[in-house]
Formats: C-alpha cells, sequence, structure tokens
C-alpha cells in the first residue's frame, strides 16, 4: 500500500520529496488540486469539501498513511480527520511549529501563510501550545502560491513579489520565519533575499516525513527494509493542468512521473469515505 500525499496544487511536491528522501522504500500516491488552487482565499467548508473529494479518490487506491501537505487544508480538517480515520493521518503544521521552536533564539517567530492559514490562527496556536511565552508575527501573503501554481519563469518578478508580500515584515525583530504554505519552500531564494541571512527558514516538510516515519514505525506499517530493491512506482493525480506539475517533479523530484488527470468537479463527496454521514 502507498503513502498519500495531497495538496491544493504542487506545493506539497516539497513534502513529498523529503518523504522520498526519508523513506526511500516507500510509494507514493500525490493528488495536487491544481484546477482549484489557491485554497488560501476560499471558505473553510470549500476546503473542506474539496480535500475530502481528494481523500475520497486517494482512498480508493488503498493507501497506508495520508499526509495533508496543505496548510490551509490542514488547519480545516486535520482534527475532524484524525477523530475516524483508521489509518494515521499526519499534517503539516504542529511538524513546522516544533522545528521553529527549536531553531528560534529570541523566541520571536515569524509566520507567512495563505488567507485561511493565517486566518485559522493555526500556527500561533500550536506554537503557543509549546511554548506559551513566545512571540508570534502572522501574515498572509497572498500573491505567492499562485505565482508558484504559474511557473516560476521570471526571477526578477519573483523577487519583486517576495519584496511587495513581506514588506510588513520590515523592522519585525524575528529570528525565525515559518513558510506556512508548502508552495514557499520553492520559492526560499527570493524570500531569503527579502527576509535577510540571519532569519531561519522553518520549511516543515522534513519535520512532517520524520513524523511520519516515527508513526509508521510504531504502527509496524514501514515498508520491509528486507523487501527486494526496485524501482518504486509513485503515482501523481492532478485535477487541472499538469504542465507545472510536471516541470516541478522532474527537476525537484528527479522521479519518473506516472501522471493521471482526475476531474473532481463532477464528485459529490463531501464527506470522509470512511464514514456513512
Amino acid at each position: 500500500m502507498r503513502i498519500g500525499v495531497i495538496d491544493s496544487g504542487v506545493g506539497g511536491l516539497t513534502v513529498a520529496h523529503e518523504i522520498m528522501r526519508q523513506l526511500p522504500q516507500e510509494p507514493l500516491m500525490y493528488f495536487g488540486d491544481t484546477a482549484r488552487c489557491p485554497y488560501g482565499p476560499r471558505p473553510a467548508e470549500e476546503v473542506r469539501t474539496f480535500t475530502m473529494q481528494m481523500i475520497a479518490h486517494l482512498a480508493q487506491q488503498r493507501m497506508k498513511a495520508l499526509v495533508i501537505a496543505c496548510n490551509t487544508a490542514t488547519a480545516v480538517v486535520l482534527r475532524e480527520i484524525s477523530q475516524v480515520a483508521p489509518i494515521p493521518i499526519i499534517g503539516v503544521i504542529d511538524p513546522g511549529a516544533r522545528t521553529a521552536i527549536k531553531e528560534t533564539k529570541s523566541g520571536v517567530i515569524g509566520v507567512i501563510g495563505t488567507e485561511g492559514t493565517i486566518r485559522s490562527g493555526a500556527y500561533e496556536q500550536a506554537l503557543k501550545r509549546i511554548n506559551p511565552n513566545v512571540k508570534v508575527y502572522s501574515l498572509a501573503c497572498p500573491e505567492l502560491a499562485p505565482f508558484v501554481e504559474a511557473g516560476i519563469s521570471n526571477e526578477r518578478e519573483a523577487y519583486e513579489i517576495a519584496q511587495r508580500s513581506l514588506s510588513s515584515f520590515k523592522g519585525v525583530p524575528i529570528d525565525t520565519l515559518i513558510l506556512g504554505c508548502t508552495h514557499y519552500p520553492l520559492l526560499s531564494k527570493y524570500i531569503r533575499a527579502v527576509i535577510g541571512e540571519q532569519v531561519k527558514l522553518i520549511s516543515s516538510a522534513e519535520e512532517t516525513a520524520r513524523e511520519l516515519s516515527v508513526v509508521l514505525d510504531y504502527k509496524g506499517l514501514l515498508a520491509s527494509q528486507n523487501q527486494p530493491a526496485v524501482p518504486l512506482q509513485h503515482k501523481f493525480f492532478v485535477s487541472g493542468n499538469s504542465t507545472v506539475m510536471e516541470q516541478i517533479a522532474r527537476t525537484f523530484l528527479n522521479a519518473p512521473l506516472d501522471l493521471e488527470q482526475v476531474n473532481l468537479a463532477n464528485q459529490t463527496v463531501c464527506t470522509l469515505p470512511w464514514t456513512n454521514s
């Protein structure tokens, strides 16, 4: 059985890449809802419906664990899904918060994300649960994810968008910045150029993959270390244009791409596949 990874678009490939690196014997299947990305500006109920549709599709393929690589979807549905799913469900917010707490020296942490993620307050809540004394500055950056989804082809434009998006952080004494959207690590070069080398950038991908590994091991679900070394058959699904997914996957994942386009618009599924409600 495969590990499922879902995202609003191509950003979750940063998480998929880290899972492949840390768990090289585990086959993945990835669903990017490229037709309806970004999720950030959408109402929570719409994000829930779209997320359930992706999960329902992957559940038909049989999966042993699910990673919700979209921060907005994690904020909206992680708790609900975790309460009923018969498989491990991993989100990206708590792993990112733990990493930021570990890395900060001053206790002043910045968070950038989509409108939905920032509006939910999920990162601030997760950070405060770990350390109530940290100061958190949150900023919505609605231009960044759509720019990645369109394909990063103009470096000057990428820098200008990063500069415009992060202008509110000028003079804010953060020493750690959480990239609270899985699209943002693909723009880390430009974000770092704007925010400064002294600020530690936190991507939740590495910690999310580590948590997944621990959970699978605890539940006895890790792929056998003694199985024959054969090329893994990773599977990728998209709901819209596949061009950017193909481009990023080829260069970023360095893996053969088995890609299928799936139309989710006609699906009426808005409940979890493991319930009758």
